[in-house]
């Protein structure tokens, strides 16, 4: 069985209440599934991105729990100075401090919403990547940039952008995360077919950009994952893992993601 990565963006979601409770949830399921136990770290990699505010809780909250059963703790942005007159932004040095080990980058609610550039998003790649944190970048196309028959267009746009300037050896220490802009939060999801065609040009043109054509490429689907999707899309050749969203704020349902995948 292939390693599933299985990353949960919380978005603007999870007080610290709420974020302890999470963690108290997902520590006592894990620990109370022989099979999940024996997966963490291994066939499974799990990753949970709470928003600034609730960082200290979940880094407090782990400290409470088996090392065994706890996720690798991740931002949801970040600036790409160490420090100056950047009103409202959070450095690499701040995350560090909460122990965070990756760092959400180019999801499509801040190159949509709030109008983030390739060019700004591929210097964040640049320092993230230069702090020895694991950038998790993402990527994707519009509805009316698919309909128009332009995904992979926009796909290949946005990787080039973010590749620019890396060397193979860098190219590979990224997550990627191909999540079509028409299904984050719509209930709606890529068929299986048309995420693996994605991730599967993905990956062939990542590779070609960093000129290794042997290089390892995690590429995960990010769209609306739930445990009834959730098997179909992960049992795809191309696609490692899921970015998943209002799923994740449960330690259940998150669970039972990859349950579903493993148990079939």
């Amino acid at each position: 069985m292939k390693k599933i990565y299985l990353y949960g963006n919380w978005k603007m979601n999870m007080n610290r209440e709420e974020t302890e409770k999470f963690y108290k949830d997902f520590g006592g399921q894990v620990a109370g599934d022989p099979a999940l136990l024996a997966a963490m770290g291994k066939t499974l990699e799990v990753a949970v991105f709470p928003p600034f505010t609730s960082l200290a809780a979940a880094e407090g909250a782990s400290k409470n729990l088996d090392k065994r059963t706890v996720p690798f703790l991740g931002a949801q942005n970040v600036y790409f100075e160490p420090k100056g007159a950047f009103t409202g932004e959070i450095s690499i040095p701040m995350l560090k401090d909460f122990g965070c080990a990756h760092v959400i980058l180019g999801h499509s609610e801040r190159r949509t919403i709030f109008g983030e550039p390739d060019e700004l998003i591929a210097g964040k790649v640049k320092a993230v990547l230069d702090a020895a944190l694991v950038p998790v970048f993402c990527y994707g196309e519009t509805l009316a940039e698919r309909e128009g028959d332009k995904t992979f267009d926009v796909v290949s746009r946005q990787l080039r952008a973010a590749l620019s300037g890396r060397t193979p050896g860098e190219a590979e220490k990224i997550v990627y995360a191909y999540e079509p802009v028409w299904a984050i939060g719509t209930g709606k999801s890529a068929t299986s077919n048309e995420a693996q065609e994605v991730c599967a040009y993905s990956k062939k043109l990542i590779r070609e950009l960093a000129g290794s054509a042997a290089m390892p490429v995690v590429v995960l689907y990010g769209g609306s994952v739930k445990p009834d999707n959730a098997k179909e899309l992960l049992s795809m050749e191309a696609i490692d893992g899921a970015l998943v969203g209002g799923a994740s704020l449960k330690a259940d349902s998150f669970l039972q993601i990859y349950k579903a995948y493993a148990n079939n």
